[in-house]
Order: structure tokens, then sequence, then C-alpha cells
């Protein structure tokens, strides 16, 4: 520790040395010289001090009676080599061209940002493989034909050999089913509100208008999830029943229909928010073309802004949707956890979600195939958004349009 502080106190001295004698580093701030130069020298002299004090470390393990030469030989063979180091700076410095303090850290902290980078893939990679890994262990157990085209559920162990499900069944039909059921409510719901909303805020609204209701409309995204969740168990679910039941239509206490038009209403302000972005984003002139050539102002927005924008419209639909396919609360309390192999809304469904937290709930050993069908699952619901991610992309790149400013 002895050697390292007086590496960095040998650095500064360094760095005041040559924020003096150097004059590319004449600033109008001294201490923002002294500071960039002391780092330079500390940053080219601290991997060689950190060797030096492993060697030192060693050799007064591997000679005890050596520790006090040791000691003190460490000391100022460290200060050599941060003295070292600013005689090399201030070479590089005297045949560099000038630069400014601050440009002798743009290598060490580039190097600081590509380690971050690396770490997220690395932990992306880490989160797919431990995934994948406990998969594999699944279908060794079960068929992965019978798994992704069976159309049963019914995981749990039954208490007696001669039950119809004593070993499990693994069907992914059902669940894939409710899953885009509830998904494709939601958008219903969210794609013409949120396109809607943002053609009126960004043509039609007043300033005074959009001042409320903006962030009115962004508080939506902030509500919990449990919240949705409560009230469309509490109010919209028995309102809905009873509402079909007057008609003379069955409808279950727990609906497809129900967890998605909650589900719809939850993530409408994604679609609103990347919509007005995308109308933002489409060039001025051609709005005002448009209005040249004698259309009104809904139908400047309808037929040229809103077409010249559908890259990015598409993009936040799809991305919206990669959002309700992995919501699970609003799911559990409104839509109910029976994988039911149906199309028909008014019936209880459950999601892909909602069985991985149902398998994963309590106490779990990770080797019998009920627990690793959930890790099956978790791939499956990977490999969904990972679909809606890559046609996101593709619509985005296909009908992208370059427009000339």
């Amino acid at each position: 520790m002895a050697s390292l502080f007086l590496a960095v106190l040998f650095s500064v001295a360094g760095g005041v040395f040559l924020a003096r004698k150097c004059p590319p580093l004449a600033l109008s701030s001294q201490r923002a010289a002294v500071l960039s130069a002391s780092a330079a020298v500390l940053l080219a002299a601290l991997p060689r001090v950190l060797l030096l004090i492993l060697a030192a470390q060693a050799l007064r393990n591997a000679f005890p009676n050596s520790q006090n030469t040791i000691a003190l030989l460490t000391p100022i063979l460290a200060a050599i080599l941060v003295l070292r180091a600013a005689l090399n700076q201030k070479h590089q410095l005297s045949a560099a061209p000038p630069k400014l303090p601050g440009a002798y850290l743009e290598k060490p902290l580039a190097a600081f940002m590509r380690a971050c980078a690396v770490v997220a893939i690395l932990i992306t990679f880490g989160v797919v493989f431990s995934v994948l890994f406990e998969s594999l262990r699944f279908f060794r157990h079960v068929s992965p034909m019978e798994f992704l085209f069976g159309l049963q559920w019914s995981p749990q162990i039954a208490l007696r050999a001669e039950q119809a499900a004593s070993s499990g069944q693994f069907g992914f039909v059902p669940l894939l089913t409710g899953t885009l059921l509830i998904s494709a409510i939601a958008l219903a719901v969210a794609a013409p509100l949120g396109i809607a909303s943002a053609v009126w805020l960004s043509e039609f609204a007043s300033r005074r208008a959009r001042a409320f209701t903006k962030p009115a409309m962004e508080m939506l995204a902030g509500v919990p999830t449990v919240v949705y969740g409560v009230f469309a168990a509490v109010i919209l679910a028995p309102s809905l029943r009873d509402i079909f039941s007057a008609a003379g239509i069955s409808a279950s206490p727990e609906s497809a229909l129900a967890a998605g038009l909650v589900m719809g209403v939850m993530i409408l302000p994604f679609v609103a928010s990347l919509t007005e972005d995308a109308l933002a984003a489409v060039p001025e002139r051609i709005r005002d073309g448009a209005l040249a050539m004698g259309s009104t102002r809904a139908e400047a927005a309808l037929l040229v802004q809103i077409p010249a924008a559908m890259p990015g419209i598409a993009a936040g639909i799809l991305l919206a949707a990669s959002r309700a396919v992995g919501e699970t609360m609003i799911v559990v309390m409104a839509a109910g956890l029976s994988a039911n192999l149906t199309a028909n809304p008014l019936e209880a469904v459950t999601t892909i979600t909602v069985q991985i937290v149902t398998l994963l709930t309590g106490d779990q050993e990770f080797d019998s195939p009920k627990t690793l069908a959930a890790f099956a699952l978790g791939l499956s619901l990977f490999a969904v958004t990972l679909v809606f991610n890559v046609i996101a992309l593709r619509v985005t790149h296909k009908y992208r349009e370059s427009h000339d400013s």
C-alpha cells in the first residue's frame, strides 16, 4: 500500500512537472492541466507498479529474512517506474501536436465503455444459455414435438396413476393461443387509440390541451400493473359478465376480453408516444406540400404524414406487442389460470408468463419436468418476443423512406 500511495504521489508530482514544462498543456485552468497530466502519468505507470507490488509480495513470502530490504526497495522502484512514465509522457507531448488535457483520458475511457458493452453482451448470453441449458434438461423428459404441438397443458403431479395427467401433459399450444389472444385484444385497443391520440396531439391540440393531455396520458405508463389488475378483476370483469349475461351470452367471470382491454389501456402510452415521435420525424415540407395542394389538415395527417411515418408507427406497435406478451399480473387477476385452447374472448385463458410464475412459486426442486417446464416456457417466450422485435426491425428497414432535407 505504501508503494501504491507513493506511486500516486509521484504521479501528481509528474503531472505538475508536465503541466508547467509542456506548452501543449497550457490552458486557462492550470488545475485541469495538472489533473489531466497526473492521470496520464498514473495510468501509464499503474500496471507496472501493480506488478511490482505483486512481485514484492511473492518475494516476501519466498524470502522471509529479506522483508526489510524488499520493503525498502519497492517504493524506490515504484518511484523509478513513475519517473520513467513521466519522462515518456513528456517525450510524447513534445513530439505530438497540441492536445487538450482531457485527450489523454480518451483511450482509458474508451476501454472502460468497451468493457461495459462487453459485460452487457455477456450477461445477455449468460441468461440465454442458462435458460437453454435447463430447457434441454426438460426436453430429456418431454419430447420437443409433444411440447410444441401438444394441445393440453396439465403439469401438475397426479395423486393416482390411473389419472389422465399422472405423467403430466406439457402441450404449449393452449398457452401460446391465450397469450396471442390477449395480446391481440390489447393491440386492437391500443393501436387505433394510440395513433389517433398522437395525430390529435401533433396536429389539432392547442398548446393548453397538449400541456394537460400528454402528461396525463404518460401517467398511465407509470401506474403499477397490479393496479390495472385490481381494476380488471374488481370492476371490468364483473361488468362485462353482467352485460353479456343480460344479452343472453354466456361469459366467464374471468375472461381474455377483460384482461386484453385493460392491457390495451396499459400499453396505450407506448403506442401514442412512439407514434408521436414518428410523426414529428416527418419533414415539415411534406406536410406543407400537402396543404399547398389543397388538402385539409385531416387529409394531410391521414393520407400523407401517417404513411410517411409508418415505419416508426409499425415498430412502436410491435414493441408494444412485446410488452403485452410479457405481462403477468393483469392476466393472473383478470384472465385466470385455466389453460383452455379457445379463441372465445369471453372464456378464461392463461398465458406463458402466468404459467412460469405458477411453476416456480414456492419451494421447488429443479429436477422434475414440472419445474423444468418453466425454463422451456421462458425459452419459448424469448423466441416469441425475439420474433416481434425482428419483425419490427424488418418493417422499419423495408418501409423507411429517405427524405432529402
